[in-house]
């Protein structure tokens, strides 16, 4: 399968004219096998440097493409950190004409970022599908001790070989699965923020979303049902939902209040000290929460407002330590200022029925049990505890409109 990024492009109903660094996007069995050719298609020649870890260089099913250089980092303890990324960038004999990655997220960021700093085109070659991040122009690393996602480069082609993909380990292809889920509150945040706030918001972009999860959950119920997994549909999912990102500059349709309790893991603040778990598995977990909470709100027929108040620096302080002013910086111009409350209670009953589309926290706990994903605080070792603040804590790491985050507006 080739993904026609061609049709996403141009002047769009919503007033904006969209845009794709990414040319070329290939999910198919032996994709590796043509990979020279679809470098010339896409003009890419030249100095070609190869980025792996230590498990993606030694993939029993891995097919090595031609390297002017390749990089082989140790895959233990490799994470998006800023420091970490430009030491790689030191390993390089000369500036590459591009840059090939060969791996999942945590390397894609490798690339992205480095072919920002150098002002090179860089190409992905996923061994997994198990965060929608291959796509996508947002790089989420971590600096100064906080996680950012920060727009950087989209890879100008994306070459997913099948063979690679399909011999992944089964919990990393549901870890994929929950990433991709995860849209159900993303995209329930995104439409609640545009209701209540006015921001922008694209049919177009929301149903590329949509797309996505209505085929991972097919593929899920699939799953559950004992069935093989559709590795060309789910890498197709992940592709899709990573050029919504691309497309806005931003992961607004792909990333809601759910997906902060990866950024909560790597940060770790009071509760998630022992944290640890992969990306789509902390996402599972996180639409879990929001399901639960966002499902609770909407049981309420009726709703009263309050007057916007500042984050309290005491909580920040409690909950975040030595992270207090990172946290404080981020919610300076608060987003929460922007709208009057009173929007919200005008829009509740719209809201209600927006929360309704996301399936009960019981349904997504029975599914993820089925397919063996993660469903719990415990699995992830954070603090139950953390539970009762969810919320607060999660939406206080990014200034982004969420249902999550109004909840400091709506009297409880």
């Amino acid at each position: 399968m080739i993904l026609d990024c061609k049709k996403y492009l141009g002047p769009c109903a919503c007033g904006r004219d969209h845009e794709l660094r990414t040319k070329l996007v290939v999910c198919e069995y032996g994709a590796l096998k043509s990979f020279d050719k679809y470098m010339a298609d896409c003009g890419l020649t030249g100095f070609r440097t190869v980025i792996y870890d230590t498990n993606t260089y030694n993939l029993p099913t891995m097919t090595h493409v031609a390297a002017d250089q390749e990089i082989v980092l140790e895959a233990k303890g490799l994470h998006s950190e800023k420091g970490l990324i430009e030491d790689c960038m030191t390993r390089f004999v000369r500036k590459p004409d591009y840059v090939v990655v060969v791996g999942g997220g945590t390397l894609m960021d490798f690339g992205r970022y480095s072919a920002w700093k150098l002002g090179i085109p860089f190409v992905a070659i996923p061994t997994i599908v198990s965060s929608d991040g291959f796509t996508a122009d947002i790089c989420s690393i971590i600096i100064d001790g906080q996680k950012k996602s920060i727009p950087m480069q989209a890879a100008d082609a994306v070459i997913c070989d099948m063979d690679i993909v399909a011999g992944a380990p089964r919990f990393l292809t549901i870890a994929g699965v929950q990433d991709i889920m995860a849209k159900y509150v993303s995209i329930a945040d995104w439409k609640i923020a545009h209701l209540v706030s006015g921001e922008y918001f694209c049919e177009k972009v929301c149903g590329m979303a949509q797309e996505a999860l209505d085929i991972m959950v097919r593929c899920a119920h699939e799953l559950a049902e004992g069935k093989e997994p559709d590795y060309e549909a789910m890498a197709y999912t992940q592709m899709l939902s990573g050029l919504t990102m691309q497309i806005l500059s931003n992961s607004r349709a792909a990333s809601g209040a759910e997906h902060l309790v990866a950024h909560l893991v790597e940060m770790k603040p009071r509760g998630f000290e022992k944290a640890h778990g992969l990306h789509g598995e902390c996402v599972g977990v996180g639409t879990i929460l929001c399901a639960e909470a966002y499902h609770k709100l909407a049981a309420r027929e009726t709703i009263e407002v309050k007057p916007f108040e500042p984050i309290d620096e005491d909580w920040v302080r409690a909950v975040f330590g030595p992270l207090t002013d990172g946290i404080l910086k981020e919610n300076e111009n608060d987003v929460l200022k922007t709208f009057p409350p009173e929007n919200i209670k005008a829009h509740w009953q719209e809201i209600r029925e927006i929360i309704a589309a996301i399936p009960p926290a019981e349904e997504l706990i029975a599914l993820y049990a089925n397919i063996g994903a993660k469903h719990s605080l415990e699995e992830l070792e954070i603090d139950p505890a953390v539970k009762d603040e969810f919320l607060d804590i999660s939406s206080a790491i990014r200034n982004r409109l969420t249902l999550a985050r109004m909840t400091r507006l709506i009297v409880s």
